[in-house]
């Protein structure tokens, strides 16, 4: 299984991360395994990608953060989505459609590439 270029996924963690929370509260290993299994595989986020993702949208205000007894008894920090997090959900969906129709487009007029 062919996993995805390092510039795709840098460029597509911001939705992915907000729409992951945009539908329920995840702490960090949470969010990985969701990636994970969302994307068959083929993007893995490790500690080092995923966390200054996070830092970065809670430093924009897009998210936010607070720490909670996991049912394993463990201390987690849980992260959700602000109300400025899903106006720029919003944004992001819509550039990565108009991205995806361009890209369709040309696709399409291309002779095929096999």
């Amino acid at each position: 299984m062919e996993k995805l270029s390092k510039e795709l996924i840098g460029a597509s963690s911001i939705p992915i991360i907000l729409s992951i929370l945009s539908k329920n509260e995840s702490y960090g290993y949470e969010i990985i395994q969701n990636v994970k299994e969302i994307s068959n595989g083929k993007i893995e986020y490790g500690d080092g990608t995923l966390y200054p993702v996070l830092h970065k949208l809670e430093k924009k205000e897009l998210i936010e953060s607070y720490w909670k007894m996991g049912e394993s008894g463990r201390k987690r920090k849980y992260y959700k989505i602000s109300n400025k997090g899903k106006k720029q959900l919003l944004s992001e969906k819509e550039n990565w459609t108009i991205i995806n129709q361009i890209i369709s487009k040309l696709w399409k007029i291309e002779p095929s590439l096999t």
